[in-house]
This record gives C-alpha cells, sequence and structure tokens, in this order.
C-alpha cells in the first residue's frame, strides 16, 4: 500500500456532522491500492464499552486516489478513531499520529470528533432538495405591460446586445405562471430586479425598489404571492459586492471627494475618482468604472445592505437569496448576511456565486449553496468531447462529490448554462440528442437542478449578451419535443424521491468507453440510467441480480437474460429503469 497517498483530517468535508446522530468519515487511499477501511470508533471515555467497527464504502474515485466514507452513529454524540486499511494480507492503521502496522493504544494519538453541536451544524432548507428551479431574466421573459417599457424599447425577439431593452417585466412572468407550473418547475431564480440603468441590473441603484421598467414593489409582492399559491419558490439575486455609479452615496464620493461621509464606502486608492489607462482609481467588479466596489467591512455599509436582505424577506416574503460576485466579498460579512437572514426566515436558501472550490463558504456558517459551474463544465465536456471516456467522466464527477459535506451535495444548484454562459444547445453543437443527454444527467443526479429559461423550447446563444435572448412565445417556433422532453424528467424526478436523494454510484464507467451506467437508489427504489454518448448504435451488457425492472418512462417490464440486462440503445441514447425494492 502506498502509505503517502493516506490522507484524513479531522476538519471540513473529511469529518462532519451529518445531523444530530451522525458523524461522516472520510478517507483517501492510492486508486486501486486498498481492498478494505474500516473505521474503528469509540468513546474516548469508555472506549472498551462503546468500540464499533464500520466498513467503509468507496463512495468515488477520481484518476489518482480512491475516497470511503462511513457513516457513524456514537452512543454519547462524540467519537474518537482510527483506520484500519487491507491490501491482500498487509495491514495497516492510521491515526493522527501516523501510520503504523499494528494497532496503536486507543485513544491517545487518535482521531476525535468532540461533540455533535447542533447549533454548529450545517442545515440547508429542506425544500430545497426537492426544488426545480428556472432561471430568468425578468427583461428578457415576457412582456406583460407595455406602459413600463423603456425608452427605446426594441421589437420582442430582436438580436440582444449589451445595451438593447426589450420590454420583458414582472407582468410578463405573471401571466406565464401557468406554463411553469405545466413544466413542472417549483422554484424560480429571478436576475435583479431593482433599480438599475442597464438590461441585466447588475449594477444597483436602488436596493429597496423595484426597478420602475419592470414593475414596483407591489406587483413583485403580488408575484410572490401567486407563485407560491402555485407551490413555486422564488429566489432573488443580490449585489451586495458592488453598485452602479449611479448609486446616490458613490455619487456624493464623486462630488466631495475624501471629504465625503460615504468615502469609506468604497476602497478608494487615490482621488479624484477617475479611469487612468482604463483602470478606475477606485475598486470596482473587474475594472468597470460604473460599478464600484463596496467597503463590507464598513460598519455603515454592512448594516445596509444587511438591512437590504432582511427587507425583502420579511416584505415581500422572498424564498432565499443567490448572491453575485459572492467570492469577492469578505467572509465576516456573509457570516453576518446568514445570521440576518436565517432570523427573518429559517428556511431561505443562500446561494453563492462561487466559480471554483467554494468549501470555505460552505461550512454552515455563511452559504448553503453555490453555482455549480464545475458540474456543468464536467458534464458539457463528457458530451461534447469525443476524446473522453467514461472513466475520466466518473472521475470527474467523483472528484465533485468528496469536494463538499454529503448535506452540501444534497442541495448545490446544478446547472448547464445561465446567463453567464454560452446556452447549452450551443455547447452541445445543436445537436438536441446531446441536449437530452446532459438534462437526463442533470435531472437524475445529486443536487438542486436549474434550468435557464427557453432552454425547454430550444433556444440558443453563444456567450454574453447572446445568450440573453427574448423568450419565444410561438409555439411554431417552440420546439416542443423538447418541451415534452423536459417535462417528462422533471415529472419523474419530481415523484421519484430516490432522483433526489438517493445514492449515486457509477455501475458502469470503462477506459476507451463512452458508455456509461449509474444508479440512484434508496430504501424503495432503485434506478439504473444506461446512456450511450457515442455516434453508433450499441449494446451494453451488466450483471443484475434480479429480474423486476421497469422501463421508467414507458412502464415496460425489461427482462434479464442469466442474470445479465442486456440494453441496446440508439445513437446518443439512454435508457432509464426501476424497480421497487418492496
Amino acid at each position: 500500500m502506498l502509505q503517502e497517498c493516506f490522507y484524513h483530517t479531522s476538519l471540513n468535508n473529511w469529518v462532519y456532522a451529518y445531523d444530530k446522530d451522525t458523524i461522516h468519515l472520510r478517507m483517501r487511499t492510492k486508486r486501486n491500492d486498498v481492498e478494505e477501511v474500516v473505521a474503528v470508533t469509540g468513546d474516548k471515555y469508555d472506549w472498551d464499552k462503546t468500540v464499533a467497527e464500520y466498513n467503509m464504502l468507496r463512495i468515488s474515485s477520481d484518476s489518482m486516489f480512491d475516497y470511503w466514507e462511513a457513516h457513524v452513529k456514537p452512543k454519547y454524540k462524540r467519537v474518537s478513531y482510527g483506520f484500519r486499511l487491507r491490501s491482500g494480507n498487509q495491514y495497516a492503521w492510521m491515526t493522527e499520529m501516523g501510520v503504523t502496522p499494528d494497532q496503536p493504544a486507543p485513544t491517545g494519538g487518535y482521531y476525535d470528533f468532540s461533540y455533535i453541536h447542533e447549533v454548529d451544524m450545517y442545515a440547508a432548507p429542506e425544500w430545497a432538495k426537492e426544488a426545480i428551479f428556472y432561471q430568468i431574466i425578468p427583461e428578457r421573459f415576457a412582456n406583460g405591460d407595455p406602459s413600463n417599457d423603456p425608452e427605446g424599447t426594441q421589437p420582442w425577439g430582436g438580436k440582444p446586445t449589451y445595451e438593447n431593452f426589450f420590454g420583458g417585466d414582472l407582468q410578463g412572468i405573471i401571466d406565464h405562471l401557468d406554463y411553469l407550473v405545466d413544466l413542472g418547475i417549483n422554484a424560480i431564480y429571478l436576475t435583479p430586479v431593482f433599480e438599475a440603468p442597464s438590461n441585466h441590473k447588475y449594477d444597483t441603484v436602488d436596493y429597496k425598489k423595484v426597478d420602475p421598467h419592470l414593475g414596483d414593489n407591489e406587483l413583485l409582492k403580488k408575484m410572490v404571492e401567486q407563485c407560491h399559491s402555485k407551490g413555486i419558490r422564488v429566489m432573488l439575486d443580490a449585489v451586495f459586492n458592488h453598485c452602479s455609479e449611479q448609486f446616490p452615496q458613490f455619487q456624493d464620493v464623486m462630488k466631495n471627494g475624501e471629504n465625503s461621509k460615504y468615502a469609506e464606502w468604497f476602497h478608494i486608492r487615490e482621488y479624484p475618482l477617475e479611469v487612468k489607462d482604463g483602470i478606475p482609481t477606485y475598486d470596482t467588479f473587474g475594472f468597470f468604472g460604473n460599478m464600484p466596489k463596496f467597503n463590507t467591512a464598513n460598519p455603515e455599509v454592512k448594516q445596509y445592505l444587511l438591512d437590504v436582505a432582511e427587507y425583502w424577506i420579511k416584505e415581500i416574503k422572498i424564498d432565499g437569496w443567490r448572491l453575485d460576485v459572492a467570492n469577492e466579498v469578505d467572509h465576516a460579512f456573509w457570516r453576518d448576511f446568514r445570521k440576518t437572514v436565517k432570523a427573518a426566515n429559517p428556511e431561505a436558501y443562500i446561494v453563492g456565486e462561487v466559480w471554483n472550490d467554494s468549501l470555505k463558504w460552505l461550512m454552515g456558517d455563511q452559504f448553503d449553496s453555490v453555482m455549480n459551474y464545475p458540474f456543468s463544465n464536467k458534464v458539457l465536456q463528457f458530451f461534447t468531447d469525443p476524446g473522453m471516456d467514461g472513466s475520466a467522466f466518473a472521475d470527474n464527477i467523483g472528484s465533485l462529490q468528496v469536494r463538499y459535506p454529503q448535506q452540501t451535495n444534497e442541495v448545490i444548484f446544478n446547472l448547464l448554462c445561465s446567463h453567464d454562459t454560452p446556452r447549452v444547445l450551443t455547447r452541445v453543437g445543436e445537436d438536441r440528442r446531446k441536449l437530452k443527454l446532459c438534462v437526463v444527467f442533470l435531472l437524475t443526479y445529486l443536487g438542486t437542478p436549474c434550468t435557464f429559461y427557453g432552454d425547454e423550447v430550444g433556444l440558443s446563444g453563444g456567450d454574453d449578451p447572446d445568450c440573453r435572448k427574448c423568450m419565444e412565445w410561438d409555439p411554431k417556433k417552440q420546439d416542443r419535443d423538447l418541451f415534452d422532453f423536459y417535462k417528462m424528467l422533471i415529472a419523474l424526478r419530481k415523484n421519484n424521491q430516490a432522483l433526489r436523494r438517493g445514492f449515486f454510484r457509477f455501475l458502469k464507467a470503462d477506459p476507451h468507453d463512452s458508455r456509461v451506467i449509474y444508479e440512484r437508489i434508496d430504501q424503495d427504489t432503485h434506478f439504473t440510467i444506461w446512456m450511450n454518448n457515442t455516434d453508433q448504435k450499441t449494446k451494453i451488457s451488466h450483471a443484475m441480480d434480479t429480474n423486476d425492472w421497469k422501463d421508467a418512462l414507458t412502464g415496460e417490464e425489461v427482462h434479464t437474460t442469466e442474470g445479465t440486462m442486456n440494453i441496446e440503445l440508439d445513437v446518443f441514447g439512454y435508457r432509464i429503469l426501476y424497480r421497487n425494492l418492496h
């Protein structure tokens, strides 16, 4: 055994309280190097009477390592533990003191989880595990009230640019709520709706006022009430990293310079405020001078923004916040933000925009979730890159699974595209078969899935602003087959808890083979999903212990032959099978 690859630390995603009775332990070994890992556990004050062994399950792998997990239920909410590893007849013990050939005397030098304190536990809203999100840019979804159109509004469906407007508004969303219900959506995420000069509204001028071109505060309240009456949650987008240059406090700094009472609200490097060689003399989002960055460590700024966060939850009854450029705001602010939001509504869902590994925001004191762009990148890479095989795909997904605690994985905000990326249909080369494979994976995988408006009827588009096209409402121009497909897969997920909360594992993911099989399973139902990510018809075979499988989409019985399931799949085809366990 290559002991240099053994890894565990009693922190973060390697050991954590999953619920008030359960502690998850994880360990890493070299890939295909260790046959068995056992967690040997006990209470440090009463080891002999509480000692217990847990055979650890290899939950995932990546290109270099295997990852093992055990779910420990200690008698007294605390546990000391070490790991016993075996490869053939060779054994090794690993504790906090290092690796030894024999078991060290417990419990000195063992790892330790001191106590399950519920107040410290990460706990995301339960409803987020059931949610099927739909992202909407209000300006581009539907024009329900032409009377509030900005000057120069262009005809619906034109080519989007960075500056143009098409008149979409909150009334347009209200008018199409039944469409969302028909699709199966039970949660919507709106990009910013507060007063701002741009079409995208990420440059806020007034944080407590709905932009007049979209409606007003009362109309937003009406929209939220109607959504709730139809079983749809509402998450708004907040920009607390920066504001518009038209923001009154920033205007005061521009006018009065360092004598402004708001000078400490921003990060000013030098006066006067200007742009030199493309770089503002003050910190901004990127280097955009029209979006100055807040000093969120300033007590006045912090209180101002926390009041905003609380206001919309209490007054309008929104169900959560998506937080723009969240990784560029200090952690102390986000800790206070969570306290404020959860005090106003303990069930509010907090999603940060972080494009990379986000563990430091996801330990229970800041966000519930993040925009899972690493997921979308890995999924789209597999279904668009002919050189990527099933083994590499499983490795990539496996590395994402162990990146966060399990309760985070259950509500991670998974998406295939957004207002900041090319449309998924464009990413897959306009091949609807590949698009369907991506959507099948999205809706049968762990986490909280989100669809970008219009994907379900075939909207395409490249990078911003092309991805921000107007929603297509002409049925003759909509891809209704695609709509029916999304509707069918959404219903399948909503009707089967195993697809929302069940255990996930690849059953087949081989080198030099782009066909994969994976499973979702809970105490009641077992699903297997079969995918042919190749341009050839194929037959996939896999050993099955039982012969009671059905097609999840047609109800057709699917039989094994001598303990083997043989599934024929079309080019870029898929099949979803299930069996009831009781």
